[in-house]
């Protein structure tokens, strides 16, 4: 008997008996490896006899109610949670669609993904590629071992998925929305609207700095990114710490107006079930971000994240007594706490960048961050804020929806709009605990309703063996 027909489960019961009952010998890592890669051996066995099972070798098929014929039977690899494996299964084709391709009612029946991937393969790839580039993806899964999907089948995989969710998009969102959990000791929500920069592709770098060149400038900033909207709903304790939160994230948009609307559409859901949590909205400066959230959602408080307040703060001081300097450091941090701790904080820093702005006249962002604090000073009380148990923007919330963009920030990434959404979306189901629920509603997708015809006559007299 060779190798090849020696059954992957006797392969492993060898290894097993062989050492059973033995005295430790030779390299522990090297047994742990082997024994891992036998149990993996076993699952690709167990796997492909199943994938054979879920196949319909028959002169037709209903797939989702239309009609299908037996054109060939080939083989194919599908990437599983235990690795490649590869059957042999039966196309067929919708013989009134000429440009339709082929069909594998295997496929339809177990909702493989992509033509490619199992769905738990699938789901566990999807989640790793949102956390970390292809590349890495791909070198996880290599040293892992279960499975060892290639860079590029890594990165095709999220604008697969992405493209079927946004065709269904709202209903999901809708369905998500139903199962909402308040969690337990919620006693407000902090809504968060904000932005961050990424690299686009399109994004107009070239046209950018070569209007500056024509023009006799160097083009400073960042040239070639646009701003990717994110939200947050944070549910927090009654000191105003953050418990949980649901994030979503949309590539650049006019006015972000899908983000608004998915926000509108979470805040309703939440205060369905809890319509006495009293809500703090924090934002940054931005009109926009303020003409939603003063007008559009439910009547709340009001704050400047104090994380973008106190980088105004930081800002003016800088220009006053030098970037990085001494001086600087010491007088930012008095006068940042008496920002976040005093009650009339925000008055002090008004008259401390008001005696700056006296001394140094001519230094123009002094007097900007001044007039910044004093046309949102109303959006300042941090202590008050603070004595009634609501985030003011510090600690986590400050950063909540730029953590959603960090992937798509990483050292020479460009984006298509495609390609950051996909990413985006993914890492918000992850970041609001919704991930398995969300991935249950994509890949069930996938699965066709597949029903085999019975005496079903060939058309023509001869057929060509398959």
């Amino acid at each position: 008997m060779t190798m090849q027909e020696v059954s992957a489960l006797d392969r492993l019961a060898r290894v097993v008996k062989q050492r059973r009952g033995q005295p430790f010998t030779g390299d522990f890592n090297d047994f742990e490896r082997e024994l891992g890669e036998r149990l993996r051996e076993v699952g690709r066995e167990v796997l492909k006899d199943e994938l054979a099972k879920a196949d319909v070798d028959s002169e037709a098929v209903l797939i989702e109610g239309t009609e299908h014929r037996r054109v060939l039977r080939s083989s194919e690899t599908y990437m599983t949670s235990m690795g490649p494996v590869t059957v042999e299964r039966t196309l067929y084709k919708d013989r009134t669609d000429p440009g339709e391709r082929a069909k594998a009612a295997m496929e339809a029946r177990l909702g493989i993904i992509g033509g490619f991937w199992t769905r738990e393969a699938a789901k566990q790839a999807a989640w790793v590629v949102s956390q970390m580039t292809p590349a890495l993806s791909e070198e996880l899964f290599r040293r892992v071992g279960n499975m060892a999907p290639s860079k590029s089948s890594l990165d095709r995989l999220p604008k697969e998925l992405h493209g079927r969710w946004e065709d269904e998009r709202k209903d999901f969102e809708a369905q998500l929305r139903k199962v909402v959990v308040i969690p337990e000791g919620t006693a407000s929500i902090a809504v968060s609207l904000d932005g961050v920069l990424v690299p686009m592709k399109d994004g107009g770098a070239v046209t950018t700095r070569e209007q500056a060149a024509e023009e006799g400038r160097v083009s400073k900033g960042p040239a070639g990114y646009r701003e990717v909207g994110c939200a947050t709903i944070s549910f927090c304790d009654s000191d105003g710490d953050m418990i949980c939160a649901i994030r979503a994230a949309r590539m650049p948009e006019t006015k972000k107006r899908t983000l608004k609307a998915w926000l509108r559409a979470e805040l309703a859901a939440v205060f369905e079930k809890r319509p006495d949590l009293p809500i703090m909205k924090v934002a940054d400066a931005a009109n926009d971000n303020w003409d939603f959230l003063h007008r559009e959602i439910p009547v709340g408080h009001e704050l400047i994240d104090f994380f973008h307040a106190a980088e105004h703060l930081g800002h003016a001081l800088a220009t006053a007594y030098g970037d990085g300097s001494r001086k600087t450091r010491l007088r930012f941090e008095e006068l940042r706490e008496i920002l976040l701790e005093d009650k009339g904080g925000v008055d002090h820093v008004i008259r401390s960048l008001s005696y700056l702005h006296s001394t140094y006249p001519h230094r123009k962002q002094i007097k900007e961050e001044l007039d910044y604090f004093k046309r949102h000073r109303k959006r300042m009380r941090y202590a008050d804020m603070r004595e009634k148990g609501l985030a003011v923007g510090s600690g986590p919330v400050e950063a909540a929806c730029k953590t959603l963009g960090q992937r798509l920030k990483q050292s020479g990434m460009r984006w298509g709009q495609q390609g950051g959404q996909a990413i985006l979306t993914m890492r918000g189901w992850s970041q609001s605990d919704r991930f398995d629920h969300a991935w249950a509603l994509l890949a069930a997708t996938y699965h066709l309703q597949v029903t085999i015809l019975s005496n079903v006559v060939p058309i023509w007299s001869a057929r060509k063996p398959r």
